[in-house]
């Protein structure tokens, strides 16, 4: 999942990492399959599946960590939105940059969108974090 931040920060992952997940239920039937097709007479040594046990634990323990992360980091995009509620902020927009005071905050899938009222009265709608480039007092 992509997280906005201010000043345009993506985390967004790469496809080829998303699709490069291997789950346990993958790892234990590779290691079914391993063991299904080892040589009787020349047995893969315990040391072997051990550290690959051990890799893969270590692997889920990561992938834990980083659900983690993402989780945190949605959070805290949350939170920053919050923040600028009645702010004075600068966005960056098709015409430019526009001034403007943020009167709502949306959350759609997840992600804060605002709402800014333009200095000239007009009102911009749907802005990401991505587009304050200056938050004023």
């Amino acid at each position: 999942m992509a997280i906005e931040a201010l000043g345009g920060i993506n985390t967004a992952q790469s496809p080829s990492l998303a699709q490069a997940v291997v789950s346990q239920q993958d790892f234990l039937r590779i290691l079914l399959t391993q063991l299904n097709f080892q040589d009787p007479l020349k047995p893969v040594d315990n040391e072997q599946f051990i550290a690959q046990l051990a890799q893969f634990t270590s692997l889920e323990q990561t992938r834990e960590l980083t659900d983690n992360v993402s989780t945190l980091l949605s959070i805290q995009a949350s939170t920053q939105s919050i923040g600028l509620l009645g702010k004075t902020v600068d966005v960056a927009s098709g015409s430019g940059a526009v001034t403007g005071t943020v009167t709502t905050i949306q959350f759609a899938s997840g992600q804060p969108t605002l709402t800014v009222l333009a200095a000239n009265g007009t009102i911009l709608n749907g802005v990401g974090l991505s587009q304050v480039r200056l938050v004023r007092p």
